[in-house]
Order: C-alpha cells, then structure tokens, then sequence
C-alpha cells in the first residue's frame, strides 16, 4: 500500500471511468459546443430526472448559484438573511453581493450544522429568508427548519454544495425549500473538471427568473428584460458532469461506508470526537470530520505521515476581517468559537481503501498513544 494518501484523489476516479470521460470531452470538441448548447440541455434534464424536481438551471459556480436564487427572490438593500456561522464565505458573501445583510447562527454540536433552536430568535421585521447549508454533507434538521420559515413567512434557501443527494428522512436535501444549490467544483461529491453549478426549483416561475438573471437577463437572445449576469455552465463540464452521474450514488455508498470504517476504528480514543450518523438520515460525507484535541500538532504528524489532511474552516465566518463591521464576540457563538481549533478533516473519497483507512487511524492512535 503506497502510504502518501492524498486528501482527495482525483486523478484515481478519472481513471476509473475514463474511457466515459475522454469520450465526453471528444464530443464537446468535434461538436465546437463550448457554450450552453445540447450538452448543457442533456446534463440539466438528467439532473433535474435523478434529482426528481422540475426544473434545473446550471451557471458557472456554486457562488452564483446561491446570489442568482437571491436576487431571484427579490433581495435588496436593508434585507437580512440568515446563514450558519461554520461555512464557506461564499454562503454569506452572496447575501452581502444581493444588497442583504447577513445574519450569523451558531451551529449544533451534534451535527455540525445550523442549530434550528437559535433561528428564531434571529428572525424580525427584515429578515427575508434563510440559507441552511448541509455542511460536510450533513443534512440539517429540516422538519424543524421548514416550519420556522413557514411560521415567519421567509424564504429558504438550501446551499447543497457539499451534500449531493443527501436525505433528510427520505427526502433529498434541496427539494425542502425554494431553492436548492450546488457547486460541482472538482473536488464535490459530483465535481467538475472546473467551475460549474446549477439551482433546483419547483416553482416555475422563480426557475424562469434565475433563468433570465443568469444569462443577461434574457431568454431569448437580444430581448434583455432586465439587467443580469453572465453566468452560464459551458458544454465541456456538463458532458464531464453526466459522464459521472450514473456512478454518483455508488460513490455516495462508498464514501459513507468510508466514514462508518472510520468510526469503527477511532471510536476508543479519548483525545477526538467522530462524526455521528443518525437513522434515516442519509449523509453522503463530502468531508469526514473529527474534533482533536491538538488539532495541529496531530495534522503535522500525520503529515510527516504522509497523510495529508485540511480545516474546515479554520475561522468562523463572523470572526473574519471582512465582518469585523458587525462587532461579534466569541460568546455570540460559543460553539463555532470553542471548536475551531478542534476540526480537522481526514481523507475521504470513493476510491479510499480500507488499508488506507486504517493506516490513517492507525497512525491517529500512535499520536495519542491510544
């Protein structure tokens, strides 16, 4: 077993399908393609069929993906939106971007996303909606979610960036709100071979909208109905994207396979917390997540060997510089503050082996002496 193990392996999945791969960038190229066209069309139709919603409107990034449902939704100056403390800025940049102002939640410890008890109290006259984020591929709690935002009549949003067809007691993550977005950058569960993102909805008549947004503000080319953007998914990544699809739920089952291997083998050292898996729930681990005490002291041993890890996120999003407006302190969000020296991220993909996998907790128990 060769022991540098790469946080994510990108070049071993291409080799396992890429005969699909090199065929699909063949096309693209004899067809000159490059730009929205039939391979766009297909990809967005196969999405929307597996997804089981109505409609999918691709563009060029999981980031505009989350500022074209907003803008969508109307969001303008002096609105608030809700989001997560424990995510990537692009969550709350968005929001910024749309002329809202973005409203911090600390997260739940449990699950590591949105805690559902603190929503509520963040919610008054301006607030228009809410961004839960299935963080690591974790659903959030939605039963609770969906009725707080159906009682204080605000939109939701769900940022789905790392949760490809998770569930939350059946039912995908993304299908709950007005509006679900992806980002199928290359290192997501279903990734490209560059930027690439799309929305789901089945309101037809916000879906004609981030339609329009995206492309100019047009449907039909030259009739510009409003001023939009250009955002738009090109052909080479939406034929890569449905040569992959039909492997993405045998990947998912790997990676949670990954993940309960991994609980198996850590689950008797005192110095670290693993993820928990909850019945019905259907968590499809884009990351794989522990809490360590010495976080960084084991990260540098693992490195030395050879096993690379990361941190997500190292900084909660209010306690960055770009919010430093806001004035929060650490007892705004206790448990965002507590754990951010604590998370660290062990490698985890489809094509991880077992052997790997107890090389790396074999070494996480030297470092403790467990």
């Amino acid at each position: 077993m060769d022991k540098n193990i790469p946080f994510v392996d990108l070049k071993a999945q291409y080799l396992s399908i890429k005969s699909e791969i090199d065929d699909a960038i063949k096309n693209v190229i004899n067809d000159t393609a490059f730009i929205k066209g039939k391979y766009v069309d297909r990809f967005e139709k196969q999405y929307s069929e597996i997804y089981g919603v109505k409609n999918v409107i691709s563009c060029a990034n999981g980031t505009d993906a989350i500022y074209i449902a907003l803008k969508s939704i109307g969001i303008k100056q002096g609105d608030e939106v809700i989001t997560v403390a424990n995510t990537w800025i692009s969550t709350s940049e968005t929001i910024t971007q749309s002329g809202g102002k973005p409203v911090f939640v600390d997260y739940d410890i449990q699950s590591f996303t949105v805690n559902p008890q603190k929503i509520e109290s963040k919610i008054n006259s301006k607030t228009k909606a809410l961004i839960v984020v299935h963080l690591y591929g974790n659903p959030c709690e939605m039963d609770i979610i969906t009725e707080i935002c159906k009682r204080n009549k605000i939109h939701l949003i769900e940022d789905c960036a790392q949760a490809h067809f998770a569930k939350w007691n059946g039912k995908k993550v993304g299908t709950f709100g007005m509006a679900g977005t992806f980002s199928f950058f290359p290192g997501k569960n279903l990734g490209a071979y560059g930027d690439a993102g799309a929305i789901i909805t089945d309101n037809d008549e916000l879906a004609l909208k981030m339609r329009k947004f995206s492309n100019h503000g047009q449907i039909v080319k030259h009739k510009h109905e409003i001023e939009g953007i250009n955002s738009r998914l090109d052909g080479m990544q939406a034929a890569i994207l449905s040569a992959k699809l039909p492997y993405i739920k045998k990947w998912s089952k790997k990676r949670l396979d990954a993940a309960i291997l991994y609980n198996d083998l850590l689950s008797n050292i005192d110095s670290i917390r693993t993820p928990i898996i909850r019945e019905n729930i259907f968590h499809v681990f884009h990351l794989y997540v522990i809490l360590a005490k010495n976080r960084n002291d084991l990260s540098e041993f693992l490195n030395s060997k050879g096993i690379a890890t990361g941190i997500h996120y190292p900084t909660p999003l209010p306690f960055l510089d770009a919010y430093k407006y806001l004035n929060h302190k650490p007892s705004d969000f206790p448990i965002a503050y507590k754990n951010q020296n604590k998370i660290l991220s062990l490698p985890i993909y489809p094509e991880i082996s077992n052997e790997q996998i107890k090389y790396i907790c074999s070494s996480i128990k030297n470092f403790y002496n467990a």
